[in-house]
């Protein structure tokens, strides 16, 4: 009778053992979510990002079989909410749904984290232009006709937006790059109120969120002069965009996306980033966001990091050519 030594007897075992200890993580991983997952708004409730997160949080729900919770965690122009979830664990349990800001706040503050190596884009959720909105009783009827005035009357005119640093300031901005007028910068707490002070002539033009304004224009309490869309908006036909109304490639849109903590798991990435295409392509979805003038987007992570990535480097352009501050 043949005898094996002990130590032979060991190479199964431990096989065994470490066949045990690799099932755990691929059971995380093909589990995730196995419990709510938190999406952190770093603006207030109500505005335009709360009410596309909400709204997409819905179908989300639906695609990963979880409760998807909508935290608000404002101020900062974005940056207090994405530091917080900068900070978090990256398990794609904590993720920070974000909005054009994202790209502009590194060129213009200093950050208490690295917009591009602590996040992961995951996907671009939903994209909206701005309208270039005024008075009813404004003496303007087109983008020509205020660059006409403000070039006879450097200084005098003026734009408002929803906060320094902004893109409603940042599409301001680019107008003064790109036609060497002098306009003035007026600056609110948030886009009710320059809403309410451009309709009553306080401040002659907003670039406002299509979102926010659409039903001012559609009920006739605001004119609109222009969109910054690459083509015209289907709610608004009439209305042309910047570049027919003779600003070659001027084309912006403000945009909403999801971003995971540097360190999530490529699996959980990939899973959030499914599931967010899915919710996307959702028919129910696209109507609710429709109703608020917002696109579907629904890109890929890769995608949409390199879209970030060629924002960023326009609004640092932009702010460097116009010596931008937050003192503006």
């Amino acid at each position: 009778m043949s005898i094996i030594p002990k130590r032979l007897y060991a190479i199964p075992a431990l096989a065994s053992a470490l066949a045990c200890l690799a099932v755990p993580g691929s059971a995380a991983a093909a589990a995730f979510p196995d419990k709510p997952i938190t999406v952190v708004v770093p603006y207030s409730p109500g505005g335009g990002a709360d009410n596309a997160a909400r709204i997409i949080s819905q179908g989300l729900s639906q695609e990963l079989k979880q409760s998807v919770v909508i935290e608000n965690k404002g101020g900062a122009s974005g940056s207090i909410g994405a530091a917080y979830v900068a900070r978090a664990t990256p398990n794609g349990y904590t993720l920070l749904y974000d909005a054009s800001s994202f790209a502009i706040n590194p060129v213009l503050r200093k950050l208490p984290y690295n917009a591009q190596k602590d996040f992961i884009p995951v996907s671009q959720a939903v994209s909206v232009p701005n309208i270039m909105v005024t008075a009813m009783n404004s003496p303007f009827t087109s983008l020509q006709s205020y660059i006409d005035a403000a070039r006879k009357a450097p200084g005098k005119y003026t734009f408002a937006s929803y906060g320094p640093g902004s893109l409603a300031q940042m599409i301001g901005e680019l107008l003064k790059k790109e036609t060497g007028i002098d306009i003035v910068h007026v600056p609110y707490k948030g886009g009710a109120p320059a809403i309410v002070d451009v309709m009553s002539g306080q401040v002659n033009v907003y670039f406002a969120n299509a979102a926010s304004s659409l039903g001012y224009i559609t009920s006739h309490k605001l004119k609109a002069l222009a969109v910054t869309s690459a083509t015209r908006m289907k709610e608004l036909p009439d209305v042309p965009t910047m570049s027919e109304s003779g600003l070659k490639n001027f084309s912006v849109l403000e945009w909403n996306g999801f971003f995971a903590p540097a360190g999530t798991p490529p699996e959980v990435v990939a899973r959030l980033q499914q599931a967010i295409q899915a919710t996307m392509k959702n028919p129910a979805i696209q109507e609710k966001l429709h109703k608020l003038g917002l696109t579907a987007v629904g890109s890929t992570s890769a995608e949409f990091a390199a879209f970030v990535k060629s924002e960023t480097a326009r609004w640092r352009e932009v702010v460097k050519a116009n010596h931008i501050s937050l003192q503006q």
